[in-house]
């Protein structure tokens, strides 16, 4: 059995290269329930079906980097909710080492978000599923703009090639591929996860203005105070009273 961090040593990860797929998670999760052992890297040059969070479809024409990576019982149930964070990490240090000096600062919006001059950049779509073997089955799928980007959203949005980096999809998944070995070792099963808070806040977008949350249910709206030792994002509503958040959308009162 692999020692502490090696499973997610960079020699560890395995890359498959696809031309037109439906969804590069959907291939992973295909892989997972034929028996592939983890840590294999899909990419493809278009999606044809590409999808965000609750089902918001994403651009996904060739020019930008769709992939997804699966892993198999990445840590225990117990831990898996500080796994964003780490992901959020090591995309973000992907992005940064392909962009110009003189580039809008990246940075990351809770919880994985990557932005650039506040305007998203990346979209991070994490899947579960049991399998037969009663191992569990997890696939990150990660879409950026680097040529393409959405005509209409909700919010801000942008691409790499509008901040001067013309980089190819292919050049910038070698980053990926190497800094989520990385940050995936440092988060080690979730053991690391103070690490990677650390590194989190380091880059994080809006900690200590008041940003509005949207839960499935209702909005609150307070200041960002951070993200607590499991993770979840803190909202500090007055009074004294602080709201640790699981899940929701996070939108800055704050534009720029």
């Amino acid at each position: 059995m692999a020692g502490r961090g090696e499973r997610f040593s960079l020699e560890a990860f395995r890359h498959e290269a696809l031309e037109d797929v439906g969804s590069t998670n959907t291939e992973c999760l295909t892989r997972a329930r034929a028996g592939d052992p983890g840590n294999l890297w899909v990419t493809a040059v278009r999606q044809i079906s590409g999808r965000g969070r609750r089902g918001r479809t994403w651009t996904s024409e060739p020019g930008n980097l769709y992939a997804s990576l699966l892993l198999i019982d990445p840590a225990p149930m117990q831990r898996i909710a500080s796994l964003p964070l780490a992901v959020a990490v090591g995309v973000h240090a992907a992005i940064q080492a392909v962009m110009p000096r003189n580039a809008d600062r990246v940075q990351v919006k809770w919880p994985n978000d990557i932005l650039i001059g506040r305007r998203k950049c990346c979209g991070i779509l994490m899947e579960g599923e049991g399998l037969a073997t009663g191992q569990h089955a997890l696939v990150i799928g990660i879409g950026i703009n680097i040529r393409h980007k959405p005509d209409v959203a909700s919010y801000g949005v942008t691409r790499l090639e509008d901040h001067g980096c013309f980089v190819s999809p292919e050049e910038l998944f070698a980053h990926l591929y190497k800094e989520m070995a990385s940050t995936l070792e440092l988060w080690d099963e979730g053991r690391g996860i103070a690490d990677v808070s650390r590194r989190w806040l380091e880059v994080a977008c809006g900690v200590g203005e008041e940003i509005t949350v949207n839960l499935p249910d209702r909005s609150l709206t307070g200041r960002f105070a951070g993200i607590g030792a499991d993770g979840l994002l803190l909202l500090d509503l007055g009074g004294g009273q602080v709201l640790p958040i699981a899940a929701g959308d996070v939108f800055f009162t704050r534009t720029e």
